[in-house]
């Protein structure tokens, strides 16, 4: 068992994410037996979940002619247009009913604002707008932070990224977490996680 200094930060493992939901992950539920089995290995489990207004900023249907995943310019830079998804109190936004982790001690939603997106587990595309979870982990005395969910080049890769900005040791789960892959993605945010120094590992080393 990791010890409590030791956080597995589960991203995002909704319906909505899954194979025929809204923004179906590719494969996005081989993650859950992998993830269960992390969860059974860590005391200190925190979950986040996407959880969108209907009219958030980031969803093509609020912009008349856009098409999803298109691209538009917001006050804090571009911003990916995504279909529908994850909508506050929704069947899509809950987490899927597999996952198992019932001693998870926190759940982080994200996205809740209108007019921001929010990818990160720590803090939110302007950059600006944090959820809390930094302050969170140091009084828990946390000093590694290892993520997995959905979607790896993007949820996965930006709290991955922002964790160790924070000052904590970060790790992306390779094989817990699945991709988009939109238009290169994956390749860029392995690259932008090997150059921050996130550490790329497995479960089977995480769990040895």
């Amino acid at each position: 068992m990791k010890p409590s200094n030791d956080v597995l930060l589960v991203i995002d493992v909704q319906n909505d994410f899954m194979p025929g939901g809204a923004l179906a992950v590719p494969r996005g539920d081989e993650v859950l037996p992998v993830v269960n089995r992390l969860a059974e290995g860590f005391s200190h489990v925190v979950l986040t979940q996407d959880w969108h207004p209907r009219d958030h900023v980031s969803f093509a249907a609020n912009h008349a002619g856009a098409s999803p995943f298109g691209t538009i310019t917001l006050p804090y830079g571009e911003q990916v247009l995504w279909p529908v998804h994850c909508v506050q109190d929704t069947r899509g936004a809950a987490l899927h009913s597999d996952l198992v982790a019932p001693h998870a001690r926190l759940v982080i939603r994200k996205g809740y604002r209108r007019e921001i997106d929010s990818y990160s587990a720590f803090v939110e595309a302007d950059r600006v707008a944090r959820t809390g979870l930094a302050g969170y982990l140091r009084e828990q005395g946390v000093q590694r932070v290892w993520c997995c969910g959905l979607a790896t080049d993007y949820c996965v890769a930006w709290s991955a990224l922002d964790a160790q900005a924070a000052g904590f040791e970060a790790a992306v789960i390779e094989d817990a977490s699945r991709a988009i892959d939109l238009n290169g993605s994956l390749e860029r945010a392995w690259q932008a996680l090997s150059k921050a120094g996130v550490r790329r590992a497995s479960s089977r080393d995480v769990l040895a």
